[in-house]
């Protein structure tokens, strides 16, 4: 790898300050390449060596090197040519080219920041006789050159794991011949079958499948249509690769999917690699062109229709010692709660009695920042461990299929005593990363709000502290009995953006945080790389209003102390041990937490951003609600919140929920919308506390009824604008992501 620089060299020399360059850069990606480069640098520092292995073009090593001059990236490829014409045509000082096996050594041991394998380990599997081991073993090989807190990011297709399906196809939008350049894709479906695998020999090769007559009780085919029923592996390799047709021959050599995701994050666990991220991703363009309305998966034995198979799959390993944990094991303990303390609250207009959980003290969420070359830099912790959020106790997981993570990236968090908040984090921050008075050069108050005060009586209050710049990486010891705390590293805002809307940052508050200091600051916030939301001129929402307005409503107390017995049970507070395990399966460490659950609802939460366009301007729609927790921080009740749920246990996967969503818009709101658009990635609002894990939605408006609820609409604009009155952190996410993504945040006042 390259030479490093010096211990007192400037770690940020070639910082792009002003953001243009990253923007135009990313303007000149397609969604693919934006997606990819985003879910690779969430888990990087922005400095540091970078491995791109198998990187065929070079063209994701040049993108990379472009974005991150602070990498040193190194594409590595076993075609020699491929290597010479990638050295021509991308020069860049930070960027290099060499040829190597990716499943061979290619630096040594313990060397290497950062590697990342993007849509090449199954080609490893493919010319090694479709043998899947030998993803295993490249892994290994990659792992130990990792250097202490490396990371590994594997970016490839996912086996849908086994089970049975019916996959009903047009049959009437081609010929009938078995030609893949004009036949329909039935025809090709059935010629796919019997050439699968195609580089074995001839009586070796396809799969078995079956053509399927509907009978009377089953869901009918639309005309021309054709229903066959095959293992759901071999029916998402062919809708994976159907449109590919003019590259077929060579398409049906590989075999694309070669481990499941619980494989996957087995064999991340078994090297030595604490898993930071495994999310299956949907590319939206790819299942609205080339999904929907042309295939439907059903189970073969329901017959419902499942939801669409990932489009790719990403996870990330960081790696770490054999006395370090890579994973818990959790076990239930007959110990009372001593700390989380449950409060009911009955609401006097409808005597609804509401469940709230407290825990001591006030959090305090320190952002120390610096600014180096012009780019704005904070420090966080990567891969602080969070055990609660992989609670077995947690019903529903993540609506997406991503796994739960128990080691997050996140902003630091004391909890205040009886010490003044200045002291506090003063002695906090010279503590854990050895910064002094004389490096503490300014503190501010960020926002105040509630993470989720639907069940959860925590404010957060930020203070952000201008440090000097320094390219401090302290691991302090784990919390009480755990084996580390994780990193502090420095991590430029914008990537910390980009990581939220890919679903590479789990913590919200790390995100509100870097958003308050950008628009405090003036700066800007950089290209927003999610899914695109698109919200076409509609009518005038009929109850417009200002912030300003609401904020002159007339104020409520709508909450009355109730008894325990009282109570609905809808939450209930557990106590549980959380062993800590190493590789080998050692205990490294253990540590008892207590965390709130729903007793009858999932742990998975979904709100939407309502929006309009008129007269030119975006419309946002509010629910002007009354929370008991705003009631106990405030004194009264009214808080403005954006539309959210949580899912029953029977609600599992993106299909379900998105029925579920719009029967209760369509009930409780009168609203009616178009597509609901993914807002950016999921999050854990107060990972403390509770497994919680919320995914946000925009839905553009286009009907809307009287109901039993009505939304009050304010401009997007004065919504962000006036985002310190935005106190509920669900609204707080949706109206700013919401406004990044429709390019809004840029005319925001600071």
């Amino acid at each position: 790898m390259p030479a490093k620089p010096p211990a007192d060299a400037n770690p940020y020399p070639h910082a792009r300050g002003d953001g243009s360059a990253y923007d135009r850069y990313l303007a000149g990606m397609d969604a693919s390449m934006r997606q990819k480069v985003a879910l690779t640098v969430a888990h990087l520092l922005g400095v540091g060596d970078l491995a791109d292995m198998g990187m065929g073009s070079g063209t994701g090593s040049f993108a990379l090197a472009s974005l991150y001059p602070g990498l040193s990236v190194v594409g590595v490829d076993v075609d020699p040519g491929m290597v010479s014409r990638a050295a021509e045509r991308y020069v860049l000082p930070n960027l290099r080219f060499i040829v190597g096996d990716i499943a061979e050594p290619c630096f040594p041991a313990g060397s290497v920041e950062a590697i990342l394998d993007s849509s090449v380990l199954h080609h490893v599997t493919t010319f090694s006789g479709y043998d899947r081991a030998a993803a295993v073993r490249a892994l290994a090989v990659q792992a130990d050159q990792l250097a202490d807190h490396g990371v590994l990011v594997v970016r490839d297709f996912l086996d849908p794991g086994p089970g049975r399906v019916w996959l009903d196809l047009p049959g009437d939008d081609g010929d009938g011949s078995d030609d893949p350049r004009r036949c329909s894709t039935a025809a090709l479906f059935e010629r796919f079958a019997g050439e699968f695998r195609a580089a074995r020999e001839p009586a070796a090769r396809g799969f078995a499948m079956a053509p399927v007559a509907p009978g009377a009780d089953d869901p009918p085919l639309p005309a021309g249509w054709r229903r066959y029923a095959c293992e759901r592996v071999h029916a998402v390799e062919f809708v994976l690769r159907k449109d590919y047709r003019h590259d077929w021959e060579l398409e049906v050599l590989e075999e694309y999917t070669y481990l499941t995701q619980p494989q996957f994050e087995t064999t991340f666990a078994a090297l030595g690699l604490r898993v930071l991220a495994s999310t299956p991703i949907r590319n939206p363009w790819i299942v609205q062109h080339r999904f929907a309305g042309r295939f439907v998966l059903r189970d073969e034995g329901e017959h419902a229709p499942l939801d669409w198979p990932a489009t790719n799959y990403v996870i990330v390993g960081q790696r770490v010692g054999p006395t370090r944990g890579v994973g818990f094991r959790e076990e239930p303990t007959a110990e009372a709660p001593r700390d989380l303390a449950l409060s009911h609250w009955r609401r006097l207009d409808s005597g609804v009695v509401y469940d709230v959980v407290r825990r001591p003290g006030r959090t305090v969420d320190v952002v120390p920042w610096f600014v180096a070359d012009g780019a704005l830099y904070v420090l966080a912790r990567l891969g602080h461990p969070r055990p609660i959020l992989a609670s077995a106790r947690a019903a529903g997981g993540t609506l997406d299929g991503s796994a739960p993570v128990t080691w997050v990236h996140e902003a630091l968090t004391v909890r205040q005593t009886d010490k003044p908040l200045g002291q506090t984090v003063e002695e906090r921050l010279t503590a854990l990363a050895g910064l002094g008075p004389d490096a503490l050069l300014r503190f501010d108050r960020g926002p105040v709000y509630y993470p989720s005060p639907g069940g959860v009586q925590e404010e957060v209050r930020a203070v952000f502290v201008e440090v000097a710049p320094t390219a401090v990486a302290a691991a302090e010891p784990g919390p009480s009995g755990l084996s580390d705390a994780g990193p502090l590293r420095a991590i430029e805002v914008r990537q910390v953006l980009r990581a939220a809307q890919v679903g590479g940052l789990p913590d919200a508050r790390l995100e509100l945080n870097v958003y308050a200091i950008l628009l405090k600051g003036g700066r800007d916030v950089g290209a927003w790389i999610g899914a695109e939301i698109d919200v076409p001129e509609a009518a005038p929402p009929a109850d417009r209003t200002t912030m300003a307005a609401l904020a002159e409503r007339p104020r409520r107390r709508r909450f009355r102390s109730a008894p325990a017995e009282a109570s609905s049970g809808f939450l209930s507070v557990t106590r549980a041990r959380f062993v800590e395990q190493a590789a080998d399966g050692a205990a490294v460490g253990e540590r008892t937490l207590e965390y709130v659950l729903p007793t009858r609802f999932s742990a998975v939460t979904v709100t939407v951003a309502c929006l309009r366009r008129a007269e030119g301007q975006v419309w946002l729609g509010l629910d002007d609600d009354d929370l008991p927790a705003s009631q106990c921080f405030d004194g009264h009740s009214e808080l403005l919140v954006t539309p959210a749920w949580r899912l029953p246990r029977a609600v599992v996967g993106p299909r379900a929920a998105e029925a579920f969503v719009r029967a209760r818009l369509a009930a409780e709101y009168g609203v009616r919308g178009g597509p609901l658009t993914e807002l950016g990635g999921r999050y854990h609002p107060s990972p403390a506390v509770t497994p919680e894990v919320v995914h946000p939605f925009a839905l553009a408006v286009t009907a809307e009824t009287p109901a039993a609820r009505a939304l009050r609409w304010v401009r997007l604009e004065d919504a962000v604008t006036q985002r310190d009155r935005l106190v509920d952190g669900h609204l707080r996410v949706v109206a700013l992501r919401a406004a990044h993504a429709l390019g809004l945040l840029a005319s925001a006042p600071a």
